[in-house]
């Protein structure tokens, strides 16, 4: 008899619902389909109140053998408007990514505003949902930022959630951009989410330059990397769709999604002995 290798959990989930009615229906089309575990909202992003109300449709089993897609809060700090008065008073747009790094890494982030920024986002992610998060994590990583980490992990002590780690990455896509990702608080949290005895994932995967054309073969390079306990590998697809503003990703978003939509990816899943799951430990 032939021993059969255990199938490797990774949870798959797609960042930015709501950032676009593209990005939204490509999102629900791959979860209605049973090709995503989690999906991440961003709640002060320009498409959320329009398509939120679909949030808990989308959490529902669409396959008996796998489990339902997971929705969480995506943390935007870096594009867009704040929602809450107390930073919007010190922010009245939202500082793009490199200023916000390099003000959290100097100690010069409102985090008074910024806690209630945090409270109004999760409050509007259950306002238009009707459902709570069941995870959190960060728009461009910005949850795992000097000052800004510590604001997170007090909101999911407070309701007890999983938080998407990004202390360490693996896979192909260029090593700069995954080391980036740790050096800047990805290792902080977690070494705090151990100490705090939060569920994370232990592995992050799906970290490229949006450049690359062959979607698929970074697919495979990151499966390959997937270990026995389990990874978590985010993905932005995306498609057209009438109205939708300027996107630097627009290319790349469709091509993950053609590649997700397809029968390569579930031929390349069953290659690499991988099913989706949740990994949150």
């Amino acid at each position: 008899m032939v021993d059969v290798p255990a199938r490797r959990p990774l949870l798959l989930c797609a960042d930015d619902f709501g950032l676009s009615t593209g990005v939204d229906q490509a999102i629900t089309a791959l979860v209605q389909a049973g090709r995503l575990g989690a999906f991440s909202c961003i709640s002060n992003g320009p498409a959320w109140r329009q398509d939120a109300a679909g949030v808990a449709a989308l959490r529902q089993p669409v396959r008996a053998d796998r489990p339902p897609a997971q929705a969480g809060l995506h943390l935007n700090l870096s594009e867009g408007r704040p929602l809450s008065p107390a930073l919007a008073a010190c922010w009245p747009q939202l500082p793009p990514l490199p200023r916000l790094i390099l003000a959290a890494h100097l100690g010069r982030l409102p985090l008074a505003a910024l806690r209630d920024e945090l409270a109004a986002q999760w409050s509007a992610f259950v306002d238009a949902a009707g459902v709570a998060p069941d995870f959190i994590d960060g728009h461009q990583h910005v949850h795992h930022l000097p000052g800004v980490r510590g604001l997170l992990l007090d909101l999911a002590q407070v309701h007890r959630v999983p938080v998407r780690c990004t202390g360490r990455l693996a896979g192909p896509g260029p090593a700069l951009k995954r080391w980036l990702i740790a050096a800047t608080g990805g290792r902080a949290l977690g070494r705090a989410l151990v100490r705090l005895g939060l569920p994370h994932n232990r592995l992050l995967l799906g970290a490229y330059d949006f450049v690359e054309p062959d979607y698929g073969r970074l697919m495979r390079g990151w499966l390959a990397h997937v270990p026995a306990d389990g990874a978590l590998l985010f993905c932005h697809p995306g498609r057209p769709a009438p109205g939708d503003g300027p996107d630097a990703i627009a290319a790349a978003r469709q091509r993950e999604f053609a590649y997700l939509a397809s029968d390569d990816f579930s031929r390349d899943l069953a290659a690499a002995g991988v099913v989706l799951a949740p990994v949150w430990r």
